[in-house]
């Protein structure tokens, strides 16, 4: 499915393939995710949970979803994030609601 994966370190948003909850994982670069519903498709914002304890690079944020600091991956979700869908937030509608710190 699509995803998009926001890079802060580089300012650089782009679509993303991933079949799974790993995939996000793996994009993100640790297990402890965290999420935040961005806007009301039922889009999520996956990052690591402990961003500003590990002390990671690059932050921004989204409309007023919290801070979040390292790579992020926004997908769509159902039944309460329990299931991934494609992204229905458009890119460049993210470039225009993002701000980096």
């Amino acid at each position: 499915m699509k995803a998009l994966l926001i890079t802060p370190d580089t300012r650089s948003i782009e679509t993303v393939d991933l079949d799974n909850h790993a995939d996000i994982v793996r994009l993100v670069g640790y297990d402890t995710l965290e999420s935040d519903a961005v806007g009301t498709a039922g889009d999520r914002l996956f990052f690591d949970e402990e961003c500003f304890l590990r002390g990671t690079g690059g932050r921004f944020q989204i409309d007023r979803i919290i801070p979040v600091s390292g790579r992020a991956v926004i997908v769509g979700t159902a039944d309460d994030g329990a299931t991934l869908r494609d992204v229905a937030t458009d890119i460049e509608d993210v470039r225009s609601r993002i701000q980096y710190l």
